[in-house]
């Protein structure tokens, strides 16, 4: 009855139009003062949630990102993959998924792949004769890819959240599955391509290639530098975060993108985003512990002991649960909520927790993309200026590959923990 009382009260908090954090904030409350604990702790428990240094990676990959998208240095990649993939049936929309799945090792947040590479897409397919709203869809679809493909915020909030999972760990585990759905993007791409009669770029010259290869070059080098670092020791997952700033500054600085004003722009637009995200990861935690001060998690292990048979059907009740949660819930939220409680479960099934934590990710990013709610369907109509109804319209298909293949990863745990075991995590 609990469970009950709390997603009804919460959901309808959010449907009567308050903000989720503060839904949150209210209920948890509600749920301190009915347990009669004093409300002292309420502040302890905000100050307590954010108290951890695994968090510092979260600005810094935000700021990293910041510095690569204003000062421009973000047009290299799509000139590149353009130069390369161009030519073929559809090419602009194969060079915005290739664009993303290489930005998504900057910047590992589809926020920022939809307002800064996406700007630069959807205007080059615009000219190139594409539909606005195809090409904003390919846009939002493929920025998903960021959450996935390391560095990942989401995958920094999972392994705060577990206490048991590294950073290092989720990000080896989501280079698979972000590349098999930027491959499937691709391909369903190239089949809209070819039923469509879609333009092509004209085919570069050798000369040209190289030239697109060297000016991208130092920026398809980041990400290689961030797992590597991390993979051969030479640095943590959060210490990855700083190098990637004072390389991204580097590279600024040597392409005459950056200056005092430039840097303060990005610096405030970083801290902007950062005290976003960590208010709601405080309120979150906040109801989280208001969860666990109400034996949610204990109540839901007994249920799933006694109603679920095995990890398979733990595993189809998790996704629709996930999926239907991701359609009206942001990605942080979300994963703040159901992780604590999801967890034990899946560890009592037997459920390796790195292979959790990608499912948990990878479901709740397909959310992104998923009416009625979607983040970045708002956020691309604003960047392509396409109607909001259009969008949600001709996203189905890309939202269905996208469940195609969580269902793969699912039910195929090697996609996720190959890598992972291969390095020793």
């Amino acid at each position: 009855m609990k469970i009950i009382w709390l997603l009804g009260m919460f959901f309808v908090l959010i449907f009567i139009g308050l903000p989720i954090m503060f839904s949150m904030g209210l209920l948890s409350m509600a749920v301190f003062v009915g347990q009669g604990n004093s409300m002292l702790i309420i502040g302890q428990k905000l100050f307590s949630s954010l108290d951890n240094f695994t968090y510092i990676c979260i600005p810094l990959f935000i700021l990293a990102s910041e510095i690569m998208t204003q000062c421009d240095l973000m047009e290299a990649l799509v000139k590149v993959c353009n130069a390369f993939i161009g030519h073929v049936k559809g090419g602009l929309a194969l060079v915005n998924v290739l664009g993303s799945m290489l930005f998504a090792g900057v910047s590992g947040s589809a926020s920022a792949d939809t307002t800064g590479l996406g700007r630069v897409e959807i205007e080059m397919m615009k000219k190139a004769g594409y539909d606005p709203t195809y090409a904003t869809t390919v846009t939002v679809a493929s920025a998903i890819l960021g959450p996935i493909i390391p560095p990942s915020n989401a995958f920094v909030i999972y392994a705060a959240i577990s206490g048991s999972v590294s950073i290092a760990a989720m990000f080896l585990a989501g280079i698979i599955p972000g590349v098999m759905l930027g491959l499937i993007e691709m391909a369903l791409c190239y089949y809209y391509a070819v039923k469509y009669n879609h333009p092509v770029s004209p085919k570069t010259t050798f000369k040209e290639k190289m030239y697109a290869t060297k000016e991208a070059l130092p920026i398809l080098v980041l990400p290689i530098i961030i797992l590597g670092g991390i993979i051969s020791g030479i640095f943590t997952a959060t210490e990855s975060a700083a190098v990637a700033v004072v390389y991204a500054i580097i590279i600024a600085i040597a392409r005459k993108k950056l200056n005092f004003k430039v840097l303060y722009r990005c610096c405030v637009r970083a801290a902007k985003n950062t005290a976003s995200i960590m208010l709601i990861i405080s309120v979150a935690s906040l109801m989280g512990y208001a969860i666990t001060v109400l034996r949610l998690p204990q109540i839901a292990i007994e249920w799933a002991t006694a109603s679920i048979g095995n990890q398979y059907i733990f595993l189809l009740f998790v996704n629709v649960l996930l999926l239907f949660l991701g359609c009206v819930l942001d990605q942080t939220p979300a994963m703040l909520l159901v992780v604590p409680i999801l967890l034990p479960i899946a560890t009592k099934f037997g459920i390796d927790p790195i292979h959790f934590g990608l499912i948990v990710c990878f479901n709740l990013t397909v959310g992104l993309i998923t009416p009625p709610v979607g983040m970045q369907l708002f956020i691309g109509a604003n960047v392509g200026h396409v109607k909001l109804s259009a969008l949600f319209r001709s996203i189905l298909p890309f939202a269905g590959v996208a469940i195609i293949t969580l269902f793969i990863i699912t039910f195929v745990p090697s996609t996720a923990t190959f890598l992972p075991t291969f390095f020793g995590y």
